[in-house]
């Protein structure tokens, strides 16, 4: 970390981020280029610098550090004088599952007490090792099932040249298959789109309401093809930090999830409400419910509580994998409630963005 402190020398000084402290130029600019977040502290362990990601990680409130772990390195750098390292884990939210695998530098710089925090962030790099091992494991055998039904039935359909019932009866399980091997890939390519990056560092604000409506209007043919009516309550405004393609992506799989397995002429009711910080959003239905037995493993990905039904409804078994991903990727979770033939009731929770307003719910029938 040498070529800190000879930046910090020689470059000219411009206006750092508290008050009234003056902070090399190009240490700035080299800080800001380095694919870390990072953040500097005074003699008094002040912030007077911080990369816009550091909010993402919670480490710090009013210019100070509040994690105690980086705290003691701090003070084990002071002590020694020398750079110290350690890897820290960190929830990505108050509640979910999900966690920042981090790499964590600090070092001082000059003589004067300040200090440089570099912070690496490794949990996409492992998320993605840990997906791309399962996923090829499990995708070669998926792929192998419509692409194996494909190539037989084409053979029956030679073989019945002169039947024409046999022929039209063998081509519409082909054109079953085929659309079942066009599900699979279309949610294989959704199921890749959550590793393109990590949400909570986007920056975007998401507005769930708009969220939670414009999924209930993407499954308006299949739910009126099933005479099932799909009922909304939603607060005026709601906001979480995130990706809004991939919360639509979840909440439409909830909602599609709930049609394909619910009785025709039945309700689905879809609701967002705030609760202590949280977001919640629940799917429920009159459905034929989940048998105790797998309520465990109804996340895990490609499993299927009733694979005859799956295939029934054209299931691929990454429906409910998709909406645990999207929902781990907000630091938010998913749960369920079921019982046997009573249906089914899915909740994504998402910790909200600051300065939400105060809800006011409504509750409308999508069309």
């Amino acid at each position: 970390m040498a070529w800190l402190n000879r930046v910090k020398r020689e470059a000219p000084e411009v206006a750092g981020q508290a008050s009234g402290t003056t902070l090399p130029a190009s240490l700035v600019d080299l800080l800001a280029s380095i694919d870390a977040e990072s953040l500097l502290l005074a003699s008094g362990d002040a912030i007077i610098y911080s990369t816009p990601g550091i909010a993402t990680f919670q480490l710090t409130r009013d210019r100070f550090l509040i994690n105690n772990s980086l705290m003691n390195l701090v003070r084990a750098v002071r002590r020694s004088g020398e750079q110290q390292e350690a890897t820290m884990e960190l929830p990505r939210g108050p509640i979910g599952e999900g966690m920042h695998d981090l790499l964590v530098r600090v070092t001082p710089i000059g003589d004067d007490g300040m200090i440089a925090i570099l912070i690496f962030d490794d949990s996409e790099m492992r998320r993605l090792d840990a997906i791309r091992r399962d996923f090829v494991a499990n995708i070669s055998h998926e792929l192998k099932t419509p692409i194996g039904a494909l190539s037989i039935l084409s053979e029956a359909v030679l073989g019945a040249a002169d039947d024409p019932e046999a022929i039209t009866r063998f081509a519409n399980r082909m054109q079953a298959e085929a659309q079942r091997l066009t599900g699979l890939v279309q949610e294989i390519i959704d199921l890749s789109r959550l590793q393109d990056g990590d949400p909570l560092k986007s920056g975007e604000v998401v507005d769930l309401v708009l969220a939670v409506k414009e999924a209930a209007d993407q499954t308006t043919l299949s739910a009126e093809s099933r005479k099932i009516s799909v009922v909304l309550s939603v607060p005026d405004q709601v906001e979480i930090a995130g990706s809004r393609e991939q919360v639509i992506m979840a909440v439409h799989n909830l909602i599609e999830n709930a049609i394909n397995y619910s009785p025709e002429g039945t309700r689905v009711a879809v609701a967002l409400r705030v609760q202590d910080g949280i977001a919640e959003i629940s799917v429920s239905d009159q459905g034929i419910g989940i048998p105790e037995s797998s309520l465990e493993r109804i996340f895990e990905r490609f499993y299927r509580v009733d694979a005859a039904r799956s295939r029934a409804t054209g299931g691929t078994g990454l429906g409910l994998s998709i909406v645990k991903h999207v929902a781990t990727n907000h630091g938010g979770d998913v749960s369920v409630w079921s019982v046997e033939g009573a249906g089914s009731t899915f909740t994504m929770r998402f910790p909200l963005s600051p300065n939400n307003p105060q809800p006011t719910l409504k509750a409308v029938e999508a069309k």
